[in-house]
């Protein structure tokens, strides 16, 4: 189904249009980033919200609206899963005893190790990363998400890991 051209609606009708056209695919594409339904519902609401704060440009604009809206959802998420309430353990996870086991260990391990290491790679090479090794995504996936060739997305990851090798191991490089 192709999206209606927001110039062929009445003003009074140009929200209704939006959410009905959009809405879903926004609220699914978050979803894959966030992996929570209802966080995601959120976010598409609010670049739906942006939208109508925008409409006048998005009128006058040549480019693609869905196109507008899928750029904005993908901003808010990096802007959501930056913010320090992002990190904060979400109430109902699995309790992990810090005396205990292999999770603290990893959590250790991450924040002394891994973390400084990702922050040496650029925004682009730390994302598809997380997607790919965090995330346990397909490159494929990965694409999507970051709306990006799957060429992109292996170059990076090539890159990124070559990069990390060096920074890890000097010696080697």
């Amino acid at each position: 189904m192709a999206a209606t051209p927001l110039t062929a609606v009445p003003r009074s009708d140009l929200l209704g249009v939006i959410i009905r056209e959009h809405r879903e695919g926004l609220v699914s594409y978050a979803e894959k980033m966030l992996g929570d339904r209802g966080l995601a519902e959120d976010i598409a609401q609010e670049a739906i919200i942006r939208a109508w704060r925008s409409i006048d440009r998005l009128l006058g604009m040549e480019g693609s609206v869905r196109g507008w809206l899928f750029t904005v959802t993908r901003h808010l998420v990096i802007d959501w899963v930056r913010k320090p309430h992002a990190r904060r353990e979400i109430v109902g996870d699995a309790y992990h005893d810090p005396a205990s086991g292999t999770a603290y260990t990893e959590t250790v391990h991450d924040r002394l190790v891994v973390r400084p290491l990702l922050r040496k790679l650029s925004a682009e090479h730390r994302a598809v990363l997380v997607h790919i090794y965090l995330c346990d995504r397909t490159i494929q996936e990965t694409a999507g998400i970051l709306g990006v060739p799957v060429g992109t997305v292996k170059s990076r990851q090539h890159n990124a890991l070559r990069k990390l090798r060096a920074v890890a191991r000097p010696e080697a490089a």
